[in-house]
């Protein structure tokens, strides 16, 4: 990495439903760690999680990992469409909705900007919202703030748990 660059923290939605799941997010991390203008922190423990907004019969892996970038927020994203690809991720533009994938990568928060391009909405859009998301990110960063909602991961976490006698779709897993 640069030392002359910024350093700006970002953190990585990871998830599979298509092939070795847990061994396609390992070997994806380890591929973004190899990046020179990336340094890996934490990837969170796997979660094994039910489709969301989608009919499968496949569950996802999914996870959460902190990273240190002197990458600007649209190049990062550029990387982690690249990394999806090498990973065997095929988008069929024509067919609507999410579908199965071998690996999925979403930036769900860098520093604590706010973005709103064609290309790239930051805070993520919908990482409030999702289980798979709150889960492994609070296990890394509970106390992180969320820029537009001003509430910690750990408090929209139990936001969206509230009401509910159990969190069902979602457990942990080994790596």
């Amino acid at each position: 990495m640069n030392s002359n660059s910024f350093v700006h923290t970002a953190y990585i939605g990871l998830g599979s439903n298509l092939g070795n799941s847990r061994s396609l997010l390992r070997d994806a991390w380890k591929s973004l760690e190899q990046h020179p203008d990336i340094k890996a922190q934490v990837l969170s423990s796997p979660y094994r999680t039910q489709p969301v907004g989608m009919e499968s019969e496949h569950w996802f892996i999914n996870a959460v990992g902190q990273l240190t970038t002197t990458l600007s927020p649209e190049a990062l994203l550029d990387l982690l469409l690249k990394t999806e690809q090498q990973f065997g991720r095929v988008r069929h533009p024509e067919l609507a909705g999410y579908q199965d994938r071998t690996l999925d990568l979403d930036l769900l928060l860098y520093d604590d900007m706010t973005i709103h391009t064609y290309r790239l909405t930051l805070p993520h859009p919908a990482m409030h919202e999702r289980l798979f998301v709150l889960v492994p990110l609070a296990e890394i960063g509970g106390q992180l703030m969320h820029p537009l909602f001003r509430k910690t991961v750990a408090e929209l976490l139990e936001e969206q748990q509230a009401g509910r006698e159990k969190i069902q779709g979602i457990e942990q897993v080994c790596w």
